[in-house]
């Protein structure tokens, strides 16, 4: 992307109608359409910045924090890469290493590590009904302590991955559609295949399948979510896709096949994940420490997930996609990491040849993320985000002197 398509796409986000700064990221269906689409496009501004040479610090100092509730690779990395090409240190908030340790609230965690900062990115996917919940608490923190005046300014609050949504990660995805397919405009119509997959473990979030079915559905894509019976994702993030679809002028299906579901899709995207009322149940479980019960619960879902080993995206099944075969237009997605059957495991989501063929498709899928987190950050502290990035435009710093 040379300086005039930059330019291209700043004019696109100041024509976008914008309530963004001083406000978190948490689940994509709170942001109006005009504030993903500027996501987008601020997002690709930075990458063709960065692709150019040209610095896209637009801070000399200042804090990130990072709190991390659960493992992660990418995103942890990504936030990092998204929180330096800013200019901004990241510090680990270690809850273990913290006084959070010894009864710390919330309310005071959040305000003592944001004196000097400007992002707050959180994961918090363990706990259903508690991850989303954790995060507005600190939010509500940060509001408090600016009125009051004991913070100078707001850090903006980034969902790393909650209960309820994963929306870096689902706006990586669709900017990554978006340029496959060539275009924000180009993905009405086509029909995408979020479909459960066998996995030899137990326990994965529910955040990723819910982030895609919600964004799709805002989208006017036809959207077939397939699971097992009994794997059920959280009912009011369904009802609220399906009506979206609706508004839309897409379509949402909840399937109980596979193959019904890949039929003619032009996107497929198999995830395990674990069921509802699993993660229900699962939550006292955590908070008690009932290592025995969470072994027993442990080994029933995996008995469970046993009888349904025939959900996996196959070479057969990628054959029923748009078109069929190897050279089916149809797109293969995951979030990364894939369990690959013969591969990372005996038995999994993905068949080797499948994943091998689109391996490259998912790093560039994953690649999105670090540019979609700056993005959301940016939106967040900036009263006018366009002016933000004509300046770095303008001033041309080079990022590198190699």
């Amino acid at each position: 992307m040379n300086t005039h398509e930059i330019t291209k796409s700043i004019e696109g986000l100041e024509s976008k109608k914008l309530d963004m700064a001083g406000k978190d990221f948490l689940l994509t269906w709170e942001k109006s359409k005009d504030e993903i689409e500027a996501a987008f496009l601020a997002a690709d501004a930075l990458r063709a910045l960065r692709d150019a040479g040209i610095s896209a610090r637009l801070w000399d100092s200042g804090i990130a924090v990072s709190n991390f509730r659960d493992n992660s690779t990418r995103t942890r990395f990504s936030f990092a890469s998204a929180c330096d090409l800013l200019g901004l240190y990241v510090q680990d908030l270690d809850e273990g290493k913290s006084q959070v340790a010894h009864g710390e609230t919330v309310r005071e965690t959040a305000t003592m590590i944001s004196f000097l900062s400007e992002a707050i990115g959180i994961r918090d996917d363990m706990y259903l009904g508690e991850g989303d919940k954790y995060q507005r608490e600190v939010g509500k923190a940060l509001d408090e302590a600016v009125e009051a005046g004991v913070l100078p300014s707001r850090p903006t609050v980034v969902n790393l991955q909650s209960d309820v949504d994963h929306p870096t990660q689902a706006m990586a995805d669709f900017l990554h559609l978006c340029h496959h397919f060539g275009g924000l405009d180009r993905l009405k119509g086509r029909k995408i295949a979020m479909s459960w997959a066998y996995s030899p473990s137990y326990g994965k979030p529910l955040s990723v399948p819910q982030g895609i079915i919600g964004l799709a559905s805002r989208l006017g894509m036809e959207i077939d979510l397939a699971y097992p019976e009994g794997y059920d994702l959280i009912p009011e993030v369904v009802e609220l896709s399906k009506r979206q679809a609706e508004a839309s002028g897409g379509s949402l299906r909840v399937l109980h096949s596979m193959d019904e579901a890949f039929e003619g899709a032009d996107i497929v995207y198999p995830k395990s994940w674990a069921p509802f009322d699993v993660m229900q149940r699962r939550v006292p479980l955590l908070h008690a420490g009932d290592q025995a019960g969470l072994k027993e619960l442990e080994r029933e879902c995996l008995a469970n997930n046993a009888r349904f080993k025939d959900w996996e995206c196959t070479e057969a099944k990628m054959r029923l996609t748009k078109g069929g075969g190897k050279d089916a237009p149809a797109l293969y997605m995951h979030c990364l990491p894939a369990d690959i059957s013969g591969v990372s495991c005996e038995a999994g989501e993905v068949a080797a040849s499948v994943f091998d063929r689109y391996r490259d498709d998912t790093y560039r899928e994953a690649g999105y993320k670090p540019y979609v987190i700056a993005a959301m950050i940016l939106l967040g502290r900036a009263e006018d985000p366009g002016h933000a990035l004509r300046s770095l435009l303008k001033r041309g710093t080079p990022r590198s002197l190699v």
